[in-house]
């Protein structure tokens, strides 16, 4: 069993809440709030009754070691603009220093320091994660896109503890995609799209047995085409995927599920310029780069026929203009449908796509997992989740 928010006394209690605010930092101003945004309501609530709170996140990669660049110094001062009130960032996240900031009772909000500027983070050390929580008496974890990480704040700390909760945010995540691989609501649609296909390996086998059809685009899906024997150009390939790709026709077609192939192509060269539409077959200089406009019509019209659909990965290359058309309609086509279908955004690409689009707010859920997601639907148990467990 997990605990929510709501369900433990937080009073005069210091809190310990696991954040993932891992968010793009240029030139000391932070690009993108909404994973901070995402953690807000969480952190409010913890206000309204906790003593204090000590929000802990990493940021970037710096290897164990301090670099300046990825102190969290610009998020606390963005928390303490949207929170209205006194935020002290520490200088590190264990030790004399902070143990000191955390018992002055002059701050309520305590931002520490980057913890993967300790290399016992990612080393999930113990000793590392014992002086961790002996910051607090109570631990939350909000940090659903770093919950597949078996790192000290994220599982080995909450072992130190006997009050121990999920997050909103981190509930909110669990809510959505729990249902979706125990009863999703019939139809069931899921669209995937990305690079690779040995990133969807686990996914595609996992929710066969439990989805109506698979829609599949982006660069991934020549894989699948060359392998059925389709001329595919210069498009994105895996060549040691190829049997595999046919192996999951095969076994898909047991399932009874259909798999949407694109059956048209918005191509362009190898500079990307030059965007022609192009039938099943590509010409050898050119690659596929976007789903094609009757693609793009055959995937909306299952889309309608769904009460559920799962998206991870654009279905063609959306950050360049027109290779966005295709992942924009079929955004368009979830908000226009909205709330009729319950509609779940999952991986980072996917949601900046959708926010492109402009409809993020005709969609269910946008999922702030990345690989903590695949891996939840992939049935992998997440350490993150693990370590949240109580006895009833």
């Amino acid at each position: 069993m997990i605990r929510k928010l709501a369900d433990i006394d937080l009073n005069d209690k210091t809190v310990f809440l696991r954040v993932d605010f891992n968010v793009p930092i240029d030139q000391g101003r932070i690009a993108e709030t909404h994973r901070i945004d995402s953690a807000l309501p969480t952190i409010r609530l913890i206000l309204q009754c906790a003593k204090k709170v000590v929000i802990a996140s990493h940021l970037g990669r710096p290897d164990g070691k301090v670099v300046p660049k990825y102190s969290l110094a610009p998020v606390r001062d963005y928390l303490e603009r949207v929170l209205k009130q006194p935020t002290v960032i520490a200088s590190d996240c264990i030790g004399p220093e902070v143990e000191r900031i955390v018992r002055d009772e002059n701050h309520r909000v305590v931002l520490l320091e980057n913890l993967r500027f300790h290399k016992e983070e990612e080393a999930n050390d113990e000793g590392f994660a014992r002086a961790l929580a002996s910051l607090a008496q109570v631990y939350v974890n909000d940090a659903f896109g770093a919950a597949h990480r078996a790192h000290a704040s994220i599982s080995g700390m909450a072992a130190f503890f006997k009050i121990k909760a999920a997050g909103l945010l981190l509930q909110k995540e669990l809510d959505y995609l729990s249902p979706i691989l125990a009863d999703p609501a019939k139809p069931f649609v899921t669209i995937l799209g990305g690079a690779k296909v040995s990133d969807k390996i686990g996914v595609i086998r996992n929710l066969l047995p439990k989805v109506n059809a698979l829609l599949i685009g982006g660069g991934m899906a020549y894989t699948f085409l060359k392998a059925k024997g389709q001329q595919i150009g210069r498009s994105l390939v895996e060549q040691d995927k190829l049997n595999l790709a046919l192996d999951l026709l095969k076994e898909a077609a047991t399932h009874g599920v259909e798999i949407f192939l694109p059956v048209d192509h918005v191509t362009g060269d190898v500079e990307k310029k030059n965007p022609d539409t192009c039938d099943e077959q590509i010409p050898s200089d050119r690659m596929g780069l976007d789903i094609g406009p009757k693609t793009a019509t055959r995937f909306a019209e299952e889309i309608k026929k769904a009460k559920t659909v799962l998206w991870n990965g654009p279905v063609g290359l959306f950050e360049v203009p027109p290779y966005d058309r295709g992942s924009r309609l079929l955004a368009q086509t979830l908000a226009d449908n909205f709330p009729q279908i319950t509609s779940i955004i999952a991986g980072g690409d996917t949601v900046a796509a959708v926010n492109a689009a402009g409809v993020e707010e005709k969609i269910t859920h946008l999922s702030t997992g990345g690989g903590a997601t695949l891996e939840f639907l992939e049935g992998k148990p997440l350490p993150g989740i693990q370590a949240l467990e109580v006895t009833p």
